[in-house]
């Protein structure tokens, strides 16, 4: 636990949030569609067969996570056609560059930030818990939070918001070209911020949802636990 404690959204509270989130990234060229939840999946391109085909063996596994889709984290939907999407590159602290393929082996949650997005500077320190309960100091052999700054510009500032918020179990991930966020809408997976993914062990994409989630409640930890084996 955190000596900084995250405040429970209820569902309500969590639609008017995300309607903010879209008002707000609306200014820098992205928002949050009006109605529904955001996770509706874009048809499969003919160039992307090999990626669904890789992950079969998950359709299970993300129809298993529906009944943990509730509370806190309602807006986690469980896709239909689990997927790889090796397109999603970004840089770590090092500068060297990233892919889900890095995480090869554990569970990842996947989440796009920014530092003006209201929400998601609410929702960071729930993610820093979750890591430390369940990623680098309860098996972080198999699970980790990769939560990945889109901040344009430099490091400076999402460095120093972690720095303030006392986020200090995740990794460092930056793509100030907003291209890992470019590539998640074309795939109907991002329409604002913050937006999250669930991906199992073989990089398969399990969940999704767009807007903020209290990850650290008891729902989440059961959802992640659940896609985890945990």
């Amino acid at each position: 636990m955190t000596e900084q404690k995250t405040r429970r959204l209820s569902p309500v509270t969590l639609i008017a949030i995300a309607a903010l989130a879209g008002i707000v990234a609306g200014a820098v060229g992205v928002y949050l569609k009006a109605g529904g939840s955001g996770n509706a999946e874009a048809p499969i391109a003919a160039n992307e067969v090999q990626g669904v085909k890789a992950c079969e063996g998950s359709v299970a596994k993300a129809q298993s996570l529906l009944p943990f889709s509730r509370g806190q984290v309602a807006a986690m939907a469980p896709v239909d056609t689990p997927r790889q999407l090796p397109k999603l590159t970004f840089k770590g602290a090092d500068g060297a560059d990233h892919a889900l393929q890095s995480f090869a082996g554990k569970t990842v949650l996947f989440n796009l930030w920014a530092t003006w997005c209201v929400p998601c500077r609410e929702e960071m320190p729930a993610l820093n818990a979750l890591q430390k309960t369940l990623g680098s100091e309860g098996g972080g052999d198999k699970f980790q939070v990769v939560a990945v700054n889109i901040d344009t510009g430099g490091d400076d500032n999402p460095k120093q918001f972690l720095e303030q918020t006392g986020v200090d179990a995740l990794g460092f991930y930056r793509d100030s070209s907003m291209g890992v966020f470019n590539e998640l809408k074309k795939e109907g997976l991002a329409l604002g911020l913050p937006v999250t993914l669930l991906f199992d062990d073989k990089g398969c994409l399990l969940a999704s949802m767009n807007g903020p989630a209290a990850w650290d409640s008891e729902d989440g930890k059961a959802m992640v636990k659940a896609a985890a084996g945990l």
